[in-house]
This record gives structure tokens, C-alpha cells and sequence, in this order.
């Protein structure tokens, strides 16, 4: 089954912003278990999209105020979702920050 890694951290804090995985990718790509992931830029260059009454309505950075910000996302294949969990507690950020563990949904068959 693919979990998502959703990395969430204080990225104010620059352990966070400059620690890196410190090897995970390597040592999980070597165990076939990653499948892809990206790290965020900042909140800050974000924009929010919402519509409302058929108006598009953009907000700059963040739309939510918290210290913790969605800071990258990885995409892994665990057999169940104790090894997604154990996969997850290995990476570094989860030592600085938040890292939620979440099921895809997985795509009918022949759809991309």
C-alpha cells in the first residue's frame, strides 16, 4: 500500500530548513520502499486558492497561521501501515517537527 509523508515542521527553525534527511532517501530508496517525494519552498512564496460565490480569491503565503507548515511530502510502499509508521519515525524531521503518516487512495486500473 503508498502512504504520503507529510513533513511538517517550524521552518523558522534552521535545523529544520537546512538539516536535510541525513541519508533516509539513500537508505529507503536502497529498500525500494520510497516512490517519490518533493521538499516545499516556504510558506511564504505560497498561494492560497478558495473560491467563493464562483470568485476566485488568492491570498499570499500561508493561509493558516501555526508554526508548523507542510514542509515536503514523500510517497512511500509499505506492506502495511506499521512499516509506514516505522519508515516514517526513521527520518529526521519527525526528531524536529510532525511527520503524519496518510493512506492514498489507490487509482482503478489502466487510469494514470
Amino acid at each position: 500500500m503508498r502512504y504520503a509523508l507529510l513533513i511538517c515542521g517550524d521552518q523558522s527553525d534552521p535545523v529544520l530548513a537546512t538539516s536535510g534527511c541525513g541519508g533516509w532517501t539513500e537508505e529507503m530508496l536502497r529498500r525500494g520502499v520510497l516512490v517519490g517525494g518533493e521538499g516545499l519552498r516556504p510558506p511564504s512564496e505560497a498561494t492560497t486558492v478558495r473560491v467563493r460565490d464562483d470568485e476566485v480569491l488568492l491570498t499570499d503565503g500561508p493561509f493558516t497561521e501555526t508554526k508548523e507548515q507542510l514542509a515536503g511530502l514523500c510517497v512511500v510502499e509499505c506492506a502495511d501501515l506499521d512499516e509506514a509508521v516505522a519508515v516514517a519515525a526513521a527520518h529526521p524531521a519527525a526528531r524536529l517537527g510532525l511527520i503524519e503518516v496518510r493512506p492514498l487512495w489507490n487509482p482503478p486500473e489502466g487510469a494514470n
